[in-house]
C-alpha cells in the first residue's frame, strides 16, 4: 500500500507553472572525483528557488521574513543521471507539485545547457515555519494565491 494515496480522480488536478534559473558550476563545487559533489545539486535547487521566489512569484525570501515566515526543507529526494563538471552551465527547472496546509512539494530537474541532457531530478518538501520559533505555520491564503501560478 502506498504511503500517499492517489488523488481523487473526480477532483481537478492543479498544474503549477515551471520556472528556470541558469547557474554555472563553480570550482568549489568539485569533489575529489573531479565532478560536482552530490550535496551541491541541492544547493543549486535552493539557489534557483531563492531566485525564482522574487523573479517569478514576486515574493522574495525577504518578504517572507518580514511577515515572520520562512521555509525549511522537511525531506529531499534526488536521482543523479549524469555528472556535472567544472565549466558546465545548467538550467534548474522547478515546479510546485503539491500544496499542503503547511507546505509545498517542489519538483526539480537540473539540465546541462550544452547538450540538454538531464543531470539530476527529484523533489523537495518544504514546510512554512514561523521565523522566530521555527514551528510550522499554516500558509496564508495570499501566499497560496501567489504560488498558484
Amino acid at each position: 500500500m502506498s504511503e500517499h494515496p492517489e488523488p481523487d480522480s473526480a477532483s481537478p488536478k492543479v498544474v503549477f507553472s515551471a520556472f528556470e534559473t541558469e547557474l554555472a558550476v563553480r570550482p568549489d563545487d568539485i569533489d575529489m572525483n573531479r565532478h560536482v559533489h552530490n550535496s551541491k545539486y541541492l544547493d543549486y535547487v535552493l539557489a534557483a528557488r531563492f531566485d525564482q521566489m522574487e523573479r517569478c512569484y514576486g515574493m522574495s525570501m525577504d518578504a517572507f521574513l518580514e511577515r515572520g515566515f520562512s521555509w525549511v526543507v522537511k525531506a529531499a529526494y534526488i536521482e543523479h543521471k549524469r555528472p556535472l563538471k567544472l565549466g558546465d552551465v545548467v538550467t534548474v527547472r522547478t515546479q510546485v507539485k503539491e500544496v499542503h496546509t503547511r507546505g509545498v512539494k517542489v519538483g526539480f530537474e537540473i539540465v546541462k545547457n550544452h547538450d540538454s541532457k538531464l543531470s539530476a531530478a527529484g523533489w523537495l518538501d518544504y514546510v512554512m515555519v514561523h521565523f522566530e520559533t521555527g514551528r510550522p505555520a499554516i500558509i496564508p491564503e495570499d501566499i497560496l494565491e501567489t504560488y498558484s501560478v
